[in-house]
């Protein structure tokens, strides 16, 4: 998804190879994005999220609260299992998602979704390398963030293009 929206940012991209027989008003109309895809490959990252989930929700509670009291028939079965209480207990939630790399510095544009509340951000280069991630900022409201990775060396920013110039129906 973040490819295709990539599409309406990036300019100065050319097709040359997979072009439509066919054009409207003279400008030539790509019959596919994978020469897109594999010119803005090495700047797209994978992210990773852990989040620290405590306790449980209703169906938690109900499966290993106490739904019989003090007379629980499974207490024997399901006993060695339930040695704290469900509301301490501690769960990973991951998430995945994708983001562009802006610069060469490490910062990197993601959806505000993927890194909300997240206690860990892994972020994954094109090249296999992995690399502990900050959060810059974010907005919740338009669904964007910002995070950083510490590494220079490796990074290729995607050219952020001038939004101004483009028109409506304009891939």
């Amino acid at each position: 998804m973040i490819i295709l929206t990539l599409a309406g940012f990036l300019s100065g991209f050319a097709p040359n190879t997979a072009i439509a027989k066919t054009s409207v008003q003279g400008a030539m109309i790509p019959m596919n994005f994978t020469e897109l895809a594999q010119k803005v490959k090495p700047g797209v990252v994978n992210i990773r999220t852990v989040k620290i989930v405590k306790g449980g929700g209703r169906v938690f509670r109900h499966f290993f609260g106490k739904p019989f009291g003090n007379n629980d028939p499974f207490k024997d079965f399901f006993g060695p299992f339930q040695q704290q209480d469900p509301q301490q207990r501690e769960f990973k939630q991951r998430s995945l998602g994708s983001g562009f790399i802006i610069d060469r510095e490490g910062y990197i544009v993601t959806n505000n979704h993927v890194v909300e509340n997240a206690d860990q951000i892994k972020v994954k280069l094109a090249n296999e390398k992995e690399f502990d991630a900050k959060i810059v900022g974010r907005d919740p409201k338009t669904d964007l963030a910002l995070i950083k990775i510490d590494e220079s060396s490796d990074l290729v920013p995607l050219k952020i293009g001038d939004s101004d110039a483009l028109k409506v129906g304009t891939w």
